[in-house]
């Protein structure tokens, strides 16, 4: 685990506090109560349908999409692990350029919300699988601002299109997996089009493969990508595409 700054512990305390009820409960029962959290995280994930509705065959070599769904660590992480997608980028969407800041983001007032931007081939995977990943195993779409232990709109469940394409899809989807009843709930996610995306701070890229022994990865992420292995074996792909190995590539 990589040892981290004091001014990045000083970021991260919120999401520390949020663990701190669990942590206790783990030293007093010797741990049960840390496997027990992770367990349930674990069961969260579904098997759902493929949408009916999806892109035709593409001339194009990539295509983009824009996801919201909590914490942006654990949503970039799982789409990092995803055969077919080129890179994976956490960020903020929904709000402008100059908010585009953590601290400013973690106020809950800036209009964006934490978002993972997605590159991918889109003859190697559609968008329309992209999504069923997403509503599957990224995280829960009928929590309203929340996800895990994590409240406020900027961890809101929100998909952000990038063409009208896209837009139709996702809510053709959603209609679809509510009709279904799929889920126990309504699915709350919105549809949030002509946003524009602000990659987040360095320090916040492949959080989840840079820090696997974090209490928060150990709880909240790394069981969705035991999910997405599981679920979804074809698409996993283990070694998870980077974006510092992008950076450095150039």
């Amino acid at each position: 685990m990589k040892t981290l700054s004091t001014d990045t512990i000083r970021i991260y305390s919120a999401r520390v506090t949020r663990l701190a009820g669990f942590a206790a409960m783990a030293i007093l029962l010797g741990g049960v109560a840390l496997q027990f959290v992770g367990r349930a995280s674990a069961e969260d994930a579904r098997v759902i349908p493929a949408p009916s509705m999806d892109e035709k065959a593409s001339s194009a070599n990539t295509e983009t999409a824009v996801l919201a769904g909590g914490c942006f660590w654990g949503v970039q992480g799982v789409f990092q692990h995803v055969n077919g997608v080129i890179s994976a980028t956490s960020g903020y969407t929904g709000g402008s350029k100059n908010a585009a800041h953590y601290e400013m983001v973690g106020s809950g007032d800036t209009g964006h919300a934490e978002s993972v931007r997605i590159v991918f081939d889109p003859h190697k995977i559609s968008y329309g699988h992209l999504l069923q990943i997403y509503f599957s195993v990224a995280h829960d779409p009928t929590e309203l601002n929340r996800q895990g232990p994590d409240t406020g709109t900027q961890y809101r469940s929100a998909i952000f299109p990038t063409s009208q394409s896209q837009a139709d899809i996702a809510k053709a989807y959603i209609d679809q997996l509510n009709y279904a009843k799929v889920f126990d709930a309504a699915i709350v996610t919105k549809i949030e089009p002509a946003r524009q995306f602000y990659a987040a701070e360095a320090y916040h890229q492949d959080f989840l493969t840079t820090h696997p022994s974090y209490p928060y990865i150990v709880i909240n992420d790394l069981p969705k990508i035991k999910n997405l292995q599981h679920l979804f074996p074809g698409d996993y792909r283990a070694d998870p595409v980077l974006v510092t190995a992008s950076v450095s590539a150039k």
